[in-house]
């Protein structure tokens, strides 16, 4: 069996509307640049020593009708004026041999930061307690970035998140957001 570990990961994200809600979500997949994949969604696991690149980068030697694994968030409404979110965040430990993690987070009436925050803090509680930092999860996530950073175990966190509101017509309007693992 072959041991298929990525070394290489982008992040996008993309908005689509449309009267048909599988229409809407292509539109979506369109805007973030990775309509032309087949799309594989995996859990939440970010290899050690992956290096992240821009899409650019990652999109540059992917092909038409390539089987693509990802970690994607979506979320779609046809209520007009509703906010919804697509949110992927990401923890990166100190200790390169340790793997990290990605979190999707989807939500409802949660702007950009919000929904962006909640997912970067799923990803780092996550991590945290894989990696044993004694944290009190009742704090606010502000508080706590601060305990995980002071360990020294957690280097960086991150999001990508794209927020909409539901066309005002009634249209169906699909968020995504997303980690793409990219094959060398």
């Amino acid at each position: 069996m072959q041991n298929f570990v990525p070394r290489r990961i982008f992040f996008t994200k993309g908005v689509g509307r449309h009267k048909d809600k599988l229409q809407s979500f292509e539109l979506a997949l369109r805007k973030a640049s990775i309509a032309e994949f087949n799309l594989v969604r995996v859990s939440s696991i970010f290899p050690p020593g992956c290096k992240i690149v821009q899409p650019a980068d990652g999109l540059k030697n992917m092909a038409p009708g390539q089987i693509v694994f990802c970690v994607m968030a979506d979320n779609a409404t046809n209520e007009p004026h509703r906010m919804i979110a697509s949110a992927i965040g990401l923890a990166v430990p100190a200790e390169g041999e340790q793997y990290g993690y990605l979190s999707e987070h989807h939500s409802f009436g949660e702007n950009e930061e919000k929904a962006g925050d909640y997912a970067e803090d799923l990803a780092a509680t996550m991590l945290a307690t894989t990696l044993g930092i004694d944290f009190n999860p009742d704090k606010n996530y502000d508080e706590r970035k601060e305990v995980y950073r002071m360990s020294g175990k957690i280097v960086r966190t991150r999001n990508i998140c794209q927020t909409a509101k539901g066309d005002k017509k009634g249209i169906w309007t699909t968020t995504v957001a997303a980690a793409v693992f990219v094959s060398d």
